[in-house]
């Protein structure tokens, strides 16, 4: 999950304020970003846009034309006069479902207010505002201080297991919503990711002491663990820590008892193999803020929701990533669940704008994405969306989580009141495939 140091709006994805790079050359994605976010502060407050827009088209190359790195574009290329760029941007940015009010109230996009076609844009965003809604209530949990983060489910005992950030353990629901405690973290960290292995009778977590917020001791911040639970009675089987600084956020669980965790904080990967106990490294710096992994049908390949970047396909043999493209106009950045089912990716993104559930259609090959279909976005429901899990046919989600009404510290805003997470379900959508698009896995 990228807490909201991580989760960046469109205000502050632009001149985002970070420590200046070292002065050797920036090898992973993190410190390339970290680069090229201070270059960009630094020709920001010299006013010098010729140097700002190179480093902004240098910045969107690194996040794969992400929405967000189209603004800091758009907005150089205002400040240079060269208004007909910085229209094609935003129009991209339009075509690929985002809204943002700096356009229409930002002063450095004002010249961009008086020409011909902004009326267009405007249109576009407020389309892009629209409810839609495919999704149903299945239940509301009663408690609505958990801070729901992540869900799964156990077929055999019809259980929804999901962890609670604020109150640091793992609820079990009925199918009527019917909820009790399974597990406590025990640290007494935040409780983030969840996975049930029903063949191995285990239910796997993390736990982790957040960065800069106040649900764990400062003398703790940066440390995370990775749990394993009896699936039975909730006992504590095992314990590994991760490395320093990490956050183990989010997790997928391979068919053969792999664990694939990811550290959105250190922008690393990692698998616990089977009856392991040590952590394996997966990537190779191309993450910068990694969130849930989605297995690939052929065993050999994971995908890799980065926050900033979009979706990777990790090649574990050989550690390359390869990204699918969102120049089609469709924004994969800021997804914090990614599953993958028959061919369709779902995601929840809670970094776009407007915040939704979508499902992207892939190609046969897996490589690249042909449509998509929103399931749900800007409904009284949706609030904060965050995971989710697919059980047959249908997808369920966490909504309203949480997460919009507390700081960045995780104190309750003012004058906000936290309301009773929900859960959604939605029937996942399909192209008609043939035979040859059967899903197969092979594990690693």
């Amino acid at each position: 999950m990228p807490w909201r140091e991580a989760k960046t709006t469109l205000t502050s994805v632009l001149l985002i304020l970070v420590s200046a790079s070292t002065a050797s050359e920036p090898r992973s994605a993190a410190e390339r970003f970290q680069s090229l976010q201070a270059q960009l502060r630094q020709s920001h407050a010299s006013n010098d846009w010729r140097s700002n827009l190179v480093s902004a088209n240098e910045l969107s190359e690194l996040l794969n034309g992400a929405p967000n790195s189209l603004l800091e574009i758009a907005r150089a290329e205002i400040h240079l006069g060269d208004l007909e760029s910085a229209i094609r941007n935003i129009e991209q940015f339009v075509r690929m479902d985002q809204s943002t009010d700096l356009l229409e109230t930002s002063a450095e996009f004002a010249p961009l207010r008086k020409t011909r076609g902004f009326a267009s844009i405007q249109s576009g965003m407020k389309a892009n505002r629209s409810a839609i809604s495919l999704g149903s209530t299945v239940f509301t949990l009663s408690d609505s201080k958990l801070l729901a983060e992540d869900v799964d489910y156990d077929p055999t005992t019809k259980r929804f297991f999901v962890t609670s950030v604020r109150e640091k353990k793992v609820v079990a629901l009925d199918s009527s919503g019917v909820s009790s405690d399974f597990a406590r973290a025990p640290d007494n960290w935040p409780m983030l990711a969840v996975k049930v292995d029903v063949t191995r009778g285990a239910l796997w977590a993390t736990e982790v002491a957040m960065q800069g917020f106040s649900f764990a001791p400062e003398s703790d911040w940066g440390r995370s663990a990775l749990l394993c639970y009896d699936l039975k009675n909730g006992k504590l089987v095992s314990r590994i820590e991760g490395p320093r600084g990490s956050a183990l956020g989010d997790m997928a669980l391979a068919p053969n008892g792999d664990v694939i965790v990811s550290d959105g904080e250190g922008g690393r990967v990692y698998r616990l193999p089977v009856k392991g106990t040590v952590l394996e490294r997966l990537d190779d710096g191309d993450f910068i803020s990694p969130q849930t992994p989605a297995l690939h049908r052929d065993g050999k390949h994971i995908f890799v929701p980065d926050y900033l970047r979009g979706i990777g396909a990790l090649e574990i043999s050989t550690k390359q990533v390869r990204w699918l493209s969102m120049e089609k106009g469709f924004a994969l950045n800021g997804i914090d669940g990614l599953y993958f089912d028959r061919g369709t990716l779902i995601a929840v993104q809670n970094g776009t704008s407007p915040e939704r559930v979508v499902a992207f259609d892939l190609d046969p090959s897996l490589t690249r994405i042909t449509s998509e279909t929103i399931i749900e976005r800007s409904t009284d429901t949706l609030g904060d969306p965050t995971h989710g899990v697919i059980v047959g046919d249908d997808f369920y989600y966490i909504a309203n989580s949480g997460w919009d009404v507390i700081d960045d510290h995780g104190n309750m805003r003012p004058g906000a009141k936290p309301t009773e997470p929900r859960l959604m379900r939605a029937g996942v959508p399909h192209k008609v495939r043939g035979p040859h698009d059967a899903d197969r896995f092979t594990p690693p």
